[in-house]
């Protein structure tokens, strides 16, 4: 995921290197009014960081079979899954250089978890499907304006709500064809950069952060992907840009 971050940072600073426009774009005013609103549009990279508990390996005993009903694990993995959101935006200025925002907002994303056994044939990926509405709450600190742009780092919380909660399981469903839950809700913490370019209708704003949940949110359940599994925290990468 680092590696990602590689272009896009790039991008924030070429665009840093359009200074001293010979008449400052007014941005449609955004920056001389204390209250302001706009919206968003999202890309998200999204993985788990997986605790697993201390006997993972051992085979799954299926009661009902009688039976070992999978092989040793060899590992559990997840890898970075796509997704998209989008949201409204709307922010207070405290100072000149310091403002207050919320984010309500949709996204949409798949998580993936990647079960290896000692028989391959039997390697399985988990994909856990959210729709969530969320709320982040942010400081936007933002440097002094030079020409047409203003550099900010941003800081903050978000909660987050399933808005379709967990996937209902038939009673009669074999084990092997059970899937790993998460909380329906849960709080994140978040920081990022980002810069406002002005044009002279709007403005512009190009911003990356990360955002890393701060507890488990595995929902713990009986069934040979779960019980593996000691804890699940949410690590997510969010590239957004606002128009207001």
């Amino acid at each position: 995921m680092i590696k990602k971050l590689y272009p896009i940072v790039c991008f924030l600073f070429i665009c840093g290197t359009k200074l001293h426009a010979q008449v400052a774009a007014w941005g449609g005013g955004a920056d001389y009014q204390d209250y302001g609103f706009g919206f968003s549009f999202s890309y998200i990279g999204s993985d788990y960081r997986i605790l697993k508990t201390a006997d993972w390996r051992t085979p799954y005993f299926y009661q009902d079979a009688g039976k070992n009903i999978t092989d040793s694990l060899t590992s559990i993995t997840s890898s970075t899954s796509q997704g998209f959101g989008v949201a409204i935006l709307a922010r207070a200025r405290i100072t000149d250089n310091l403002e207050f925002r919320i984010v309500p907002g949709l996204s949409f994303t798949d998580r993936k978890i990647l079960y290896q056994y000692k028989t391959p044939d039997q390697n399985v990926e988990k994909t856990i499907s959210a729709a969530l509405a969320e709320v982040p709450v942010q400081f936007k600190l933002k440097s002094d304006r030079i020409g047409d742009i203003r550099m900010y780092l941003i800081g903050g919380a978000k909660y987050s709500y399933s808005i379709t909660g967990p996937k209902k399981e038939d009673a009669n469903m074999s084990p092997l064809e059970k899937m790993v839950n998460n909380n329906r809700s849960y709080l994140s913490y978040e920081a990022g950069i980002g810069c406002d370019i002005y044009f002279s209708y709007f403005k512009f704003s190009p911003e990356i952060k990360v955002s890393n949940v701060f507890k488990n949110i595995l929902t713990p359940a009986d069934n040979p992907y779960s019980k593996p599994i000691d804890q699940l925290f949410l690590h997510t990468l969010v590239f957004s840009i606002y128009f207001e």
